[in-house]
């Protein structure tokens, strides 16, 4: 979910089997026929349409486009017509080894935002499956469109004030969809989070250690719990910790 930066592929190294472009609806505007009403700039939620009347010009403003179609639904005239751009495109691959299949979406240079990809993927995923969906950071509108997306909600978060300021935020949105959630602790040392996790009554999924083995494995492109010992063990623990909060079971096999 995380199409402006992703990296999931960097540690999974799956096969990419297909690879699709994917397309937003954007309105051409036929000034030929356009009549400068306004009604186009007025219905637009988002303001990416203006109407100058005084000298029969209709300027559209693309980075604005929430690629919603009421411009041309509303024109009186059939004026806007809605055509295809591509914005990205989403990868297909899978590990046959491990019978996972693997999505992921990657944003085009100078795109304004990814959420479109984002909701085309979620539209793509079965509900009878199970899902880890990579998350961008932040509190924009792709990490609202994860969450949506989402049944369970991890909350990852470091032991700094900073760390502590955005994992507030985010919590703020997660609140606004009732769903359950959990924390994982990243960089954990000997700092105290007790009042963020009290005060918010959140459930410490696990903690990851603040090691320079970790960081030397994951600038390898390395998966932590491919490591043996403790790790390993930290995430074997958050699976089943998220199994005790979550109506739906991660079904995993420990090799």
């Amino acid at each position: 979910m995380d199409v402006e930066e992703p990296n999931g592929r960097l540690f999974l190294k799956p096969e990419i089997v297909n690879e699709e472009n994917y397309n937003v609806m954007i309105p051409e505007i036929n000034e030929d026929k356009c009549n400068y009403c306004g009604l186009c700039a007025n219905n637009c939620a988002f303001n990416a349409l203006s109407i100058i009347k005084s000298i029969n010009n209709a300027l559209f403003f693309e980075d604005l486009c929430h690629h919603c179609g009421v411009c041309s639904y509303v024109c009186p005239e059939n004026a806007i017509k809605e055509v295809d751009k591509c914005i990205g495109k989403i990868n297909y691959g899978k590990f046959d080894s491990k019978n996972i299949n693997f999505i992921e979406g990657i944003l085009n240079l100078n795109e304004a935002t990814g959420t479109p990809i984002i909701n085309g993927i979620s539209r793509l995923l079965d509900e009878e499956k199970v899902y880890i969906l990579d998350a961008p950071p932040g509190t924009n509108c792709p990490v609202v469109s994860a969450i949506n997306s989402a049944d369970f909600i991890i909350l990852a978060i470091e032991p700094t004030p900073f760390g502590v300021h955005d994992g507030e935020l985010t919590l703020e949105i997660i609140k606004g969809t009732n769903k359950p959630c959990g924390v994982v602790i990243n960089k954990y040392s000997n700092e105290n989070l007790d009042r963020f996790i009290n005060n918010n009554e959140l459930n410490i999924l696990g903690k990851i250690p603040f090691k320079r083995e970790i960081a030397e494995r994951y600038s390898k492109g390395d998966l932590l719990i491919d490591m043996n010992g403790d790790l390993r063990n930290a995430f074997i623990a958050i699976i089943k910790n998220i199994n005790k909060l979550n109506s739906r079971e991660i079904r995993w096999k420990e090799q």
